[in-house]
């Protein structure tokens, strides 16, 4: 079983930028794909960025430019650098791992296996 952690949630100001941390365990980090989500009030949970085996990322439209992706498969970490915020990225961001080998990360929730508990981002205007 598979434990995803998520860190370094908070408030920011609008343009401000916050890095999230997600730490894994319990089992080989470096086999799995792992992925954010976020998800805001009244809203369904949508993809953020996802990362593969070897470090390939793949974000959403409004993020791409200002967030990045990175994994440190020492440290059993995912990254997720928050640059430019703005407020429409208030939310509850979650971090996932699905395990797979191959392709881009998938951008489907449904498809990855385990789940953090999430961590809140307010960005004021």
């Amino acid at each position: 079983q598979v434990r995803v952690v998520e860190s370094g949630g908070g408030l920011v100001q609008a343009g401000g930028s916050l890095r999230l941390s997600c730490a894994a365990s319990g089992g080989t980090f470096s086999t799995y794909y792992m992925g954010w989500f976020r998800q805001a009030p009244g809203k369904e949970r949508e993809f953020v960025a996802g990362i593969s085996l070897n470090g390939y990322p793949r974000y959403s439209d409004p993020v791409k430019g200002r967030f990045t992706i990175s994994r440190d498969n020492a440290k059993n970490t995912v990254y997720l650098q928050m640059n430019s915020l703005k407020p429409e990225d208030t939310a509850v961001y979650y971090c996932a791992a699905e395990f797979r080998s191959r392709g881009v990360p998938d951008t489907v929730a449904d498809e990855y296996d385990y789940w953090g508990q999430g961590t809140q981002v307010t960005v004021s205007s």
